[in-house]
This record gives C-alpha cells, structure tokens and sequence, in this order.
C-alpha cells in the first residue's frame, strides 16, 4: 500500500493554538477521518501561539477542507507527503520531548541521494553517548512535477540541549550531512511539542 502523509499548519480563530486543537481532540479526531492522526504539535520556535501542526497518514485526500470547515480554523496550509526511509509503518507518535520540524527545499533529482545521506547518517547520529535523538520521519513532496520543491525530516530529541548537542554528531554523520547542506537550497525549522 502507498503510504501518504499530509503535514497541514492550521491558524485558528483566536489566540490560541487550543481551540482548534480541543475541538479535534473532543470528537475523537473524527474531523480527519478517514486518514488517522500521526501527530498534533504545539510550537516553541518559529510557530505562532494561534497555529497548529497536524500531521495525518492514510487517505488524506480531502483533509484539507474538512480542517477548514472546522468553526475554530481560520486557515489550513496543506502539503502532501510520501515517506523516504522513514517512517515505515504507519504509527501514531507517543514519546513526549521535542520535535523538529526541518524543511529543505531541493532539486526533486536530488532526493533519493538526500535519503540515503540521511539513512547512513543516522547509523552514527542516533547512537551518539552526547544526546538523545531519533529521526521520525523524511518525507518527499508527493507532487514532484516541478524541478524543484520541499522535503520534510521531523526529528525527536529529548530536549533543547539535546537538539544543541547533536549539532555536532560522531563519527561520518557530520561529513553526511555537510554533503546533505550541498544539496540543499536551503532550510526553514519549528521547534514543538507533541500534544496528547
């Protein structure tokens, strides 16, 4: 089965990120359905205390209006997702801590080698004794027909200092990574927290 995601950045009615997420939350996240949630996140950085990140998988067609119809959404950002090497299941996200949103915008030529720099990177990354870190998720924009457009890697860490430490990771992550910046237009990161 192909696996699609939607990430969609909502702005709510009022000052606060909660209305919209406490209606999703009172019916069960029915207003998603038929996709299921993957996570609800709250921003720290670079968010506004109105806005919401809702990140759902499965059939995510028509996502988008049934969001915007919700009476306390002012508007919905949606863009569609395909996994690269992670995730490889569909599973809701449960740890608590720090998630990092990051895009990159890219040449849509470049993104099997953007994947499989991250992949080998992370082989050193996540095991590092300095931090706590696990990447969630690299997704590739499902629409590609353009020469150029965006991935999405959404990292856990443990916390800020974690997120600083990691920084500079062991072994051949950095060098990856350096070659991953190369391909890379450039970058655009919300720190938040997953609300349960």
């Amino acid at each position: 089965m192909r696996m699609t995601y939607a990430y969609v950045h909502l702005r709510t009615t009022s000052r606060d990120f909660r209305t919209a997420y406490d209606a999703l939350r009172a019916d069960g996240f029915r207003a998603l359905r038929p996709a299921q949630l993957w996570g609800a996140f709250h921003g720290l950085f670079g968010i506004g205390s109105n806005e919401l990140l809702v990140v759902a998988f499965g059939d995510v067609a028509e996502l988008q209006p049934r969001l915007e119809a919700l009476p306390s959404v002012a508007a919905a950002e949606t863009l569609l997702l395909e996994p690269t090497v992670r995730p490889t299941a569909f599973v809701q996200r449960a740890r608590e801590g720090l998630y990092v949103f990051r895009f990159f915008s890219v040449a849509h030529a470049d993104v099997d080698e953007i994947a499989a720099l991250s992949a080998a990177a992370w082989q050193d990354f996540e095991h590092a004794e300095a931090y706590q870190a696990v990447p969630q998720g690299l997704f590739k924009q499902q629409d590609r027909t353009a020469a150029h457009g965006r991935m999405l890697l959404c990292t856990w860490y443990d916390g800020l200092s974690s997120w600083q430490a990691s920084r500079s990771p062991p072994g051949e992550a950095g060098a990856r990574f350096r070659r991953r910046a190369e391909l890379t237009e450039n970058t655009v990161a919300y720190a938040t927290r997953l609300l349960f």
